[in-house]
């Protein structure tokens, strides 16, 4: 079964095909620059660059994967959760492609998508297993059990880890998106330079609001603006601390569930050094470890259109009912 994905949740407009649920045949992603002028995703102006890509994308990935929409067996979109106005550019989309060619579509979860990232590489992983999804709008724990079954085990209470890292960066004057700035800063600082409190929440809960603000009250008691060594010692010893509290927590759980395996999901997994932790003490466990290839861990389409091929081949189908939500269900 050959699956044409389609992802418009926040600023990527993405478009995919995937056969059975495995083989990647395209992978397009169109990014959105302007929002880098705004210091954050505008809601507004990511849904209309939304109504100009969606389609151009559209048009590439079946170009990529040399076939013809008479070739597509089934459809797939992002439902939700993420920005109302660009998720209803996709699945409005999908639902008039679905109308017209006469072949059936399913809705995808969001966070969904992005542990389906693990089944998409090669070897794929094996459930069960616990998969942190971990990314600007999410932190989150989850038993795998199958393909189709997950469960939440905890999630933050408050910022998501992707987000604290971009108010970080925002508070040391560096651009959007700021994760990747704070890591690559972190590279050249001391992580041990700055005593940051490690996040508290009991259980398997995370909380990144604590340390977002303790980073705040350092900077304003230098007295002065942060200089190059500040901003680098404060990202490295930032990052130490939230990679500290999300590796504890995923192998916490893996201990607690009984799970022979963990996995990473989500923007932040695109992380080199909580790849690495991970990597590194799932081996020292003895633990089975999937964390999928960059590319795959931010917002993309294969992850949809591989979800979806998932759910069409149990027989799942939506209708022209299917809507969009912001939040999860």
């Amino acid at each position: 079964m050959r699956v044409l994905g389609v992802e418009t949740s926040c600023d990527e407009t993405a478009a995919s095909v995937v056969e059975d649920g495995r083989r990647i045949l395209s992978n397009v992603v169109m990014a959105q620059r302007v929002h880098g002028l705004y210091g954050g995703v505008v809601p507004e102006l990511a849904s209309r660059a939304h109504i100009r890509l969606v389609l151009p994308a559209v048009d590439e990935a079946l170009r990529d994967a040399g076939l013809g929409l008479g070739q597509i067996d089934g459809l797939a979109v992002t439902e939700g959760p993420g920005l109302v106005g660009a998720l209803l550019v996709g699945v409005s989309v999908v639902k008039a492609m679905g109308f017209a060619l006469g072949i059936p579509f399913v809705g995808v979860d969001h966070l969904t998508s992005h542990v389906y990232a693990n089944f998409l590489v090669d070897p794929p992983a094996e459930p069960p297993l616990v998969c942190l999804l971990v990314s600007g709008g999410h932190t989150e724990l989850l038993l795998v059990r199958s393909r189709s079954s997950m469960e939440s085990l905890g999630g933050t209470l408050d910022d998501a880890a992707g987000e604290a890292f971009d108010k970080v960066a925002k508070m040391l004057g560096w651009g959007y998106p700021g994760g990747p700035e704070v890591e690559a800063q972190a590279r050249l600082g001391d992580p041990e330079a700055i005593d940051l409190p490690p996040p508290l929440p009991r259980g398997l809960d995370f909380s990144f609001s604590g340390i977002k603000t303790a980073v705040k009250y350092r900077l304003g008691g230098l007295g002065r603006g942060p200089t190059p060594e500040d901003g680098r010692n404060i990202a490295a010893s930032f990052q130490r601390v939230v990679i500290e509290s999300l590796v504890d927590k995923l192998f916490r759980a893996a201990d607690e569930t009984g799970s022979t395996g963990v996995a990473l999901a989500g923007g932040v997994a695109a992380n080199g050094a909580l790849r690495e932790a991970v990597r590194a003490k799932a081996e020292r466990l003895g633990l089975r470890v999937s964390i999928p290839p960059m590319e795959l861990c931010t917002d993309n389409a294969a992850i949809v259109a591989g979800a979806g091929c998932e759910k069409l081949m149990r027989g799942e189908r939506d209708d022209l009912d299917l809507d969009a939500y912001a939040r999860g269900r």
